[in-house]
């Protein structure tokens, strides 16, 4: 079934850039600066408490605990609440397919089909065809929640949301003007993320140390460590013969551990049944790899901020020796944050939402990407757990590299809506002045202290004991 938000592509570049530019009339650029919290706001911890109605009782906990942390980990864990925040807020009216929940942890490194390592957005949980400036407004609040934790003044906060956001305008702009095919085959490897950090240094007039190549390359390497090996060294153990994932609970924890007797086995014949249906979901090439491999172990395995409490395993899978094996990640899908605001996906099954949306907005998907339903009736995606997957932490970076990074996330957010949706539209809307750009940083500070305070709102309640928390390694 097919989920497109693509633009009306029967009409001519001039009418779609003509029609991007008309509607500035129903959302002036500007406007996007106004937002305010609305006077019958959702109390942000009920949002919190219905996702966490759905969830792994023992897990919520380490959920809270993550966001806790700090206000920038309670904005990674919180989508819901800003999907919620951004319903009534003016839009373009030009719909993509949205990825949800484009805050700056959610871009990084993985390898592509072709073993080159590559940058690109690498979170799909939320995806949904909806407003661009969702996940615009998404990215830029993050840079400025991220700068304000460094503890970078008011008006720093602002100047690096900014050039995130000139970032996304001018890439948009650029990728208007290349041919389809150019669009859609492009994407960013090491080499390119490294030339174009370089040129944005240049184009902005600011340095970004630890961005330099030297810097990059070790970044990269680390990445390129992160394979089938080096998880296997990392999450199984053995006794010489035979190999199984290793406990560390409650990260990591064997499904032959989680429950007694019938429980555990249920739970690992739903996952094998859910894995023989995820067959039929990959191509016949990659379903003849799989099927040169069988599953050894399985373990519940936590990840994220958000997704904590959610239902994730991972397979450990052996091919023709001990050390030749594959690891696949089986996540639990729910219904997108953004569906009560924009209508139910069209897909009955959220993993198969889920997958349409990331092979789509990805330049080069994994190509182990597939979708199931457990016997219990949850939907899940299968992927790769481990595949040179890396990031650029936002956190060890000076003001500069935070523009500068934030420019290059802007980037890849534009190509990524240039796949899934109307380029030339959103170019026409955006325009070549820097008017969009000013209005969503005055919105993204504003939404950093917004976020502050619901953080401190989510302290308040476990202070008070309403809220359980809990830490872990």
């Amino acid at each position: 079934m097919d989920e497109s938000a693509a633009g009306p592509r029967d009409l001519s570049s001039q009418a779609r850039w003509a029609m991007g530019k008309a509607a500035r009339k129903r959302a002036p650029r500007r406007i996007h600066a106004d937002w305010e919290p609305a006077a019958d706001r959702p109390d942000p911890l009920d949002v919190l408490q219905a996702q966490a109605a759905t969830r792994e009782k023992d897990l919520v906990p380490i959920r809270y605990g993550r966001m806790l942390a700090s206000p920038f980990t309670f904005y990674r864990g919180g989508p819901a609440i800003m999907a919620s925040d951004l319903a009534a807020s003016p839009t373009s009216g030009i719909s993509v397919q949205a990825c949800g929940d484009a805050h700056l942890v959610n871009f990084g490194l993985f390898a592509s089909p072709e073993r080159d390592l590559v940058f690109d957005v690498n979170d799909f949980d939320e995806t949904l065809p909806g407003p661009w400036e969702w996940d615009v407004k998404r990215l830029a609040a993050s840079v400025a929640i991220a700068a304000r934790q460094k503890g970078l003044p008011r008006h720093q906060q602002r100047e690096v949301a900014r050039l995130t956001v000139r970032g996304y305008r001018e890439a948009m702009l650029d990728f208007a003007g290349l041919a389809t095919t150019d669009l859609w085959f492009l994407h960013m490897s090491s080499e390119q993320l490294t030339d174009i950090a370089g040129q944005l240094e240049a184009e902005f007039g600011i340095e970004a140390p630890k961005l330099a190549p030297d810097r990059l390359e070790k970044i990269f390497a680390r990445a390129r460590a992160r394979d089938s090996l080096g998880a296997f060294a990392k999450l199984c153990q053995s006794d010489g013969e035979t190999v199984r994932l290793a406990s560390h609970p409650p990260l990591l924890v064997p499904v032959r551990q989680l429950s007694a007797g019938d429980g555990a086995s249920r739970v690992a014949a739903g996952i094998r049944l859910a894995f023989d249906n995820y067959r039929a979901s990959v191509s016949d090439a990659r379903r003849a790899l799989l099927d040169q491999f069988e599953i050894v172990d399985m373990a519940r395995k936590v990840v994220g901020v958000g997704s904590v409490g959610t239902r994730c395993y991972v397979v450990l899978l052996r091919g023709k020796s001990r050390e030749d094996v594959l690891f696949l990640q089986v996540k639990q899908a729910e219904a997108s944050v953004l569906e009560p605001h924009l209508g139910v996906s069209s897909y009955p099954n959220h993993g198969h939402r889920v997958v349409a949306g990331q092979r789509l907005l990805q330049a080069l998907p994994d190509s182990f990407l597939g979708w199931s339903t457990m016997p219990d009736g949850n939907d899940f995606y299968f992927r790769q757990l481990w595949d040179m997957k890396g990031e650029i932490d936002p956190s060890k970076l000076t003001v500069g590299g935070l523009g500068i990074y934030g420019a290059l996330c802007g980037w890849t957010l534009a190509r990524a809506h240039g796949r899934g949706g109307d380029e030339v539209a959103i170019a026409g809307y955006l325009g070549k002045s820097d008017t969009f750009d000013h209005a969503i940083a005055d919105f993204a500070v504003t939404y950093a202290d917004v976020n502050d305070r619901d953080h401190e709102r989510l302290a308040a309640a476990v202070a008070a004991g309403t809220i359980k928390s809990a830490t872990t390694p």
